[in-house]
């Protein structure tokens, strides 16, 4: 394995700037300070005070293997993963068959450690039925990211509305549990309200079908429950100002039992954005008012939203020119979310910091993973070279997504990601791939 060493980076790490070199052997960081004098047999990067961040670590994918390979691969949106400068991804059960059993869990393990690039953990999905297969994922609480429950629409039996499973496994599971939160009653009530309204919907329907009231009556629950016992929550993808109240900054985030998560794609689209995008920015939870997006803005920078991740979820083209009622909900994001993130970063929404925090370290810190998510000596070298200088425009031709489009088309970064490092193995380097290195399997210290 080669040695590396990146010379002159403004290295951005648990709040602070500092310029350092890096060596990496092994598969980790083995030293960092000023002036490093290079080893023999090392390789060395100059970084040109470019920024070096800790890997993205994104706690909710959906990269669509086994059975929706037509969408994409776990090979695919790895590649774009790693381009994009997420080093480690956490992927969801709506696969087919779903992740519902401890068997067809691992075989997502195993076409992982055989295709992706990028270090991977998948969660166990539960369902109305399934408490036993849940239950064993506890022997495992080291090896697998957390349990997945569908408080909402999902596909096949993965929706888990019945009170009495939700408490058995609240009751239950020793491991983070990950929510999609919205109530199934309310908006099967608000689409047929609709429909007496309006024969043809559109996707500036969505937020009115899938509402803040959808959003909050579930994740209210959902506290309810973990409260009862003492269970480890984290709710996915928060969209409303409503259900920011549900969340606190007061203690930090490695004593929280109850944590949130905000995506990109809430951060930077609204509603009047359907006028445009339509179909192809339709996802659950749906994207709303403006005055949601100021208010998860304003949480997350003071710290009652934990992590910032993507959801990202492909769709054919095809699929997304549906009518409004039969196109299928999702966006791909996975290759574009730092990047995304850094155009904020220099509209001076929020700092580089923040967003390393809320990137990598938060992550880390909030499923407990193992020496990962910081620039620290003994670390993995999951690392990522920016250069803030240097533009990027959002192409066809640069789209690394097995479904070739994304909602940020003709969108212009003012960042490029130039260097991505997995353990230590340079996988990508100024549009090159090298693919002969394969990512782990994330471990948990809990």
């Amino acid at each position: 394995m080669p040695v590396y060493l990146i010379k002159d980076a403004c290295i951005i790490n648990e709040g602070k700037k500092t310029y350092a070199d890096v060596l990496i052997k092994n598969e980790k960081i083995e030293k960092i300070a000023p002036l490093i004098q290079p080893k023999e047999n090392a390789i060395e990067i100059i970084a040109n005070n470019k920024f070096l961040l800790p890997g993205v670590i994104d706690d909710q994918v959906h990269f669509r293997e086994p059975g929706l390979t037509h969408k994409a691969t776990i090979y695919t949106e790895a590649k774009a993963a790693v381009a994009g400068g997420t080093t480690s991804f956490m992927e969801m059960p709506n696969t087919i068959p779903a992740a519902l059993t401890q068997e067809l869990l691992e075989k997502k393990y195993s076409i992982a450690q055989q295709n992706s690039i990028a270090n991977y953990s998948f969660y166990i999905g539960a369902s109305n039925n399934n408490y036993d297969e849940v239950m064993q994922t506890n022997e495992k609480k080291n090896d697998v990211c957390g349990v997945k429950i569908f408080m909402g629409s999902s596909t096949g039996n993965l929706l888990v509305d019945n009170p009495l499973s939700l408490d058995k496994i609240f009751a239950g599971s020793e491991l983070l549990i990950a929510t999609h939160c919205e109530e199934e009653s309310l908006i099967k009530k608000n689409l047929e309200k609709i429909k007496q309204k309006k024969s043809v919907l559109t996707a500036a329907d969505h937020p009115i079908i899938r509402n803040e009231e959808v959003c909050f009556e579930s994740s209210f629950k959902a506290i309810q429950f973990a409260k009862k016992y003492n269970t480890r929550l984290h709710i996915l993808h928060i969209s409303t100002e409503k259900e920011l109240q549900l969340f606190g900054n007061m203690f930090p985030l490695k004593d929280k039992r109850i944590t949130a998560e905000v995506c990109v794609h809430h951060l930077h689209f609204t509603a009047d954005d359907y006028a445009e995008k339509g179909n192809f920015i339709k996802c659950n939870p749906a994207i709303k008012s403006a005055n949601n997006k100021t208010a998860l803005w304003n949480a997350l920078l003071d710290d009652r939203l934990d992590v910032i991740a993507t959801d990202h979820a492909p769709h054919t083209f095809a699929e997304k020119n549906e009518s409004y009622e039969k196109a299928h909900a999702g966006l791909p994001l996975v290759q574009h979310s730092l990047q995304l993130m850094l155009y904020y970063v220099q509209e001076g929404k929020i700092s580089i910091e923040k967003v390393v925090e809320k990137m990598s370290h938060a992550v880390a810190d909030c499923f407990q993973i193992k020496e990962r998510g910081y620039i620290k000596e003994g670390y993995y070298a999951d690392l990522v070279l920016v250069d803030m200088h240097t533009s990027y425009t959002v192409s066809k031709k640069n789209i690394l997504y097995k479904c070739e489009w994304s909602p940020l088309e003709n969108f212009t970064f003012p960042a490029s990601i130039t260097h991505t490092f997995v353990n230590g193995n340079l996988i990508y380097e100024n549009g090159t791939f090298n693919e002969s290195y394969k990512g782990m399997r994330l471990k948990f210290d809990r």
